[in-house]
């Protein structure tokens, strides 16, 4: 059987992934591309054609999230108000969040001090400015303040669930269950959304 060949996005993907694991066990600062692409058992070279720094893996991973959570609110803003739409912002905001198990969640708890200046800031804002555009869509018109804290609160269970988890003997689909529940306490309707099958 032969193996196949990757494709540039394969091995971009593979980098992220890989990378992305090493900076949440060793630390942004502690990881070099040297261990990257040992790891990945690729020459320096092969890594550096596809990413020039660690900042540039990192800000790949922001970017591919950000377009993904883009991508969410473009949908949302052509649909009307309804149940239906809120309950798919609540699950796509979630399984961002969650993505591939509780990784990149770890990995910005774990590295905040370094991650301040890598974070893409342009035109459209950051996360915090895209949390808030998903609330105000899964809430529609006239909401009262109160309940808008509640949705941002029910958007933010995942993430706090990682910190909260922090040395707990608890598998990531526990960890995911337990913040989806909690989102359903906050914002009730919500738990259905998000919690996975």
């Amino acid at each position: 059987m032969t193996q196949r060949r990757k494709t540039g996005d394969d091995r971009r993907a593979e980098i992220r992934r890989v990378a992305l694991e090493l900076f949440t066990v060793h630390g942004y600062e502690a990881t070099s591309m040297r261990e990257i692409a040992e790891r990945l058992d690729i020459t320096k070279a092969a890594l550096y054609y596809h990413f020039d720094s660690k900042e540039a893996i990192v800000r790949s991973l922001f970017e591919e999230r950000l377009a993904t959570l883009d991508a969410l609110i473009e949908w949302a803003e052509a649909r009307p108000h309804s149940p239906e739409r809120t309950a798919r912002i609540a699950a796509g905001w979630f399984s961002l969040v969650v993505e591939g198990g509780l990784g990149f969640a770890r990995f910005a708890l774990a590295n905040q001090a370094a991650l301040r200046d890598l974070m893409p800031h342009k035109g459209g804002g950051g996360g915090l400015d895209r949390m808030q555009k998903v609330s105000a869509l899964m809430a529609g018109p006239d909401t009262p303040p109160l309940e808008l804290l509640k949705i941002r609160m029910a958007l933010m269970s995942a993430n706090l669930a990682v910190m909260g988890s922090h040395n707990l003997d608890l598998t990531d689909e526990e960890i995911i269950r337990a913040a989806a529940e909690t989102a359903g306490l906050l914002a009730p309707g919500l738990a259905a959304a998000i919690t996975p099958s």
